[in-house]
C-alpha cells in the first residue's frame, strides 16, 4: 500500500516534539507516495520499525492512503480509539492473523525453494510466530529469493 503525509504529519514532522519518535521520524520521511509500505519496513527493519509503528501514524493522522489506494475510513474525527488490529483490518480488509498465515504459507514455499542457502532462513521462519516477525523477515527472503518471487509474500503480507 502507498501511503503519503498528511498536513498534520507534515506539521509534527517539523515540531521535532511532536508525537513521532526518532525511530518513527525516520520511517515518515520515507512515505512518499511512491514507496510501498513494504519498502518502507525493508529500509527501515534494522532500526526496529514495524507495521505496528506503521499503524500508529495511520491511528494519528500522520499517514493516509495515496490517491487511488483502497480508501480507508481513517479520519481523525472518530477513529482514535481503534486498536492496531482493528486499524489493519480496515486498511487491509483481513486481520494480522489471516495475513500471517497466508503469507507464512508462501514465505515457507519460497525459502524451502532454496535448498540447503536457505536452511537459516528456513529456521528463522519457523520462528516467526507473529505477522510482525514475518514482516521483520521479509526483507531477507526478498534478498534471498529475488524481487519476482517475493512479489506475492508481499502482496500477502501488505495488501
Amino acid at each position: 500500500m502507498l501511503l503519503v503525509k498528511t498536513q498534520a504529519g507534515q506539521e509534527a514532522l517539523k515540531d521535532r516534539q511532536g508525537v513521532l519518535t526518532s525511530r518513527q521520524r525516520t520511517a515518515f520521511i520515507l512515505f512518499d507516495g511512491k514507496r510501498t509500505t513494504a519498502d518502507v519496513l525493508a529500509a527501515t527493519a534494522s532500526m526496529g520499525i514495524t507495521q505496528d509503528d506503521v499503524q500508529a501514524m495511520l491511528a494519528q493522522g500522520l499517514l493516509a492512503p495515496a490517491a487511488g489506494q483502497a480508501a480507508a475510513r481513517l479520519s481523525t474525527g472518530g477513529d482514535e480509539g481503534l486498536s492496531s488490529l482493528e486499524l489493519s483490518e480496515e486498511v487491509s480488509g483481513r486481520t494480522d492473523m489471516e495475513r500471517y498465515q497466508t503469507a507464512y504459507l508462501i514465505a515457507t514455499e519460497l525459502t524451502s525453494g532454496l535448498g540447503l542457502r536457505g536452511f537459516r532462513l528456513n529456521l528463522a521462519l519457523e520462528a516467526a510466530g507473529s505477522f510482525d516477525d514475518l514482516a521483520a523477515l521479509a526483507p531477507k527472503i526478498r534478498v534471498a529469493v529475488g524481487d519476482a518471487k517475493f512479489a506475492r509474500l508481499e502482496k500477502a503480507l501488505f495488501s
